[in-house]
């Protein structure tokens, strides 16, 4: 007898949870190294970790340097050919094979979050401690009509990072948030008072992360994902931080191998959005950091009947157990509202089968 274990919600991957709201947030030139363990970075290392799922062998791409080039694969899994930090008056794209388009033709709201942007133009260039290199979506025409300062789709959607806690508190954020803190509070840059760069990085986001954390945004099935650009030499590791209510969480670590082309596929996956863009088509998933959805146990009862245990389960959620002979056709078995992370539920018909399979299905 065979026993297949498979996990479904409406468009997302099988392998993920029903993921409803994303926020990225990207951070500047610190190896994983540098931010795990250390003094500079009590907040991360202190209230942060020990609640999240995070990675231990997350990189930029091969060999990919400076920032620019960085930002872009993250949203198009390639750099088009650029490996400079120039402005979009230079290194515009004239291309609709990236994350926002493929979200907007999806019908799935966004927006990107700029710190230290006054929202009354789309930010060409930099301003203040804004730099458009750290933003990706600027580099690209169908984005911005092709450098226009006041292209209506532009500024819909890149926003001053001020609007987003009035967003949170009025929960009007958008499906997708791509969020930069400016060239002092990512760390790109040493800035008084503090003169560290790791501390800065820490203090904002002991400021700013609890916001999102505590918003119905997050709460109701959200993800924050948490990264750096690059790293400082070579490639890596950089830290990948998920905070969400459906990841494993606890502290709990990989050795995976990932690049910024996992955190693209992750948010094809999680939006349901094809075809896969760039070097996403070749990379694996960061499925591994939420909670796993599995039959951990299976026993023929006394009687006959035949016993199975799931484990994985999201409290408060309606998990479906299904049935087929033939991987076809699916028949439920039993429909479960778990107040835990487990349940069981036994199957009293199972009689004269030389194969039966079994898959849970939890509800978007």
């Amino acid at each position: 007898m065979l026993i297949a274990a498979g996990f479904c919600a409406a468009v997302h991957a099988a392998n993920l949870p029903p993921v409803q709201t994303v926020f990225v947030i990207l951070l500047e030139n610190h190896d994983w190294e540098d931010i795990a363990g250390s003094a500079d970075a009590p907040f991360i290392n202190g209230a942060l970790l020990p609640l999240a799922s995070y990675c231990g062998q997350y990189y930029n791409p091969p060999g990919l340097h400076p920032s620019e080039p960085n930002y872009l694969w993250l949203v198009a899994g390639t750099n088009f050919g650029i490996l400079d930090d120039n402005d979009p008056a230079i290194n515009h794209q004239h291309t609709t094979n990236h994350l926002a388009a493929q979200l907007i033709r999806a019908g799935i709201s966004w927006k990107s979050y700029q710190e230290d942007i006054a929202g009354d133009v789309v930010p060409l260039t930099s301003t203040n401690s804004y730099t458009p290199r750290h933003n990706p979506f600027v580099y690209f025409d169908d984005l911005t009509g092709t450098n226009n300062p006041l292209d209506p789709c532009g500024l819909a959607h890149i926003r001053p990072y001020l609007e987003l806690a009035s967003d949170l508190t009025n929960n009007a954020v958008a499906r997708y948030n791509f969020i930069t803190p400016n060239l002092c509070d990512d760390g790109h840059d040493s800035c008084a008072p503090l003169n560290n760069s790791v501390r800065q990085t820490d203090a904002w986001v002991a400021s700013e992360v609890p916001k999102i954390l505590n918003s119905a945004a997050y709460t109701n099935n959200g993800a924050l994902f948490i990264t750096w650009d690059e790293s400082e030499d070579g490639d890596g590791p950089i830290g990948m931080i998920l905070l969400s209510p459906l990841a494993r969480g606890g502290g709990y670590t990989n050795n995976i191998y990932y690049t910024h082309s996992s955190l693209l596929r992750t948010m094809q996956e999680i939006f349901g959005l094809s075809p896969w863009l760039g070097d996403a088509a070749n990379a694996t998933d960061l499925s591994d950091l939420f909670r796993q959805l599995t039959i951990s146990s299976a026993r023929i009862n006394t009687n006959g009947a035949f016993c199975l245990t799931v484990t994985g389960v999201l409290s408060g959620t309606t998990n479906f157990v299904e049935t087929s002979t033939n991987l076809i056709t699916w028949n439920v078995l039993s429909t479960n509202w778990s107040s835990s992370n487990s349940f069981s539920t036994t199957d009293h018909t199972l009689t004269n089968f030389d194969r039966q399979f079994y898959r849970i299905r939890q509800a978007p």
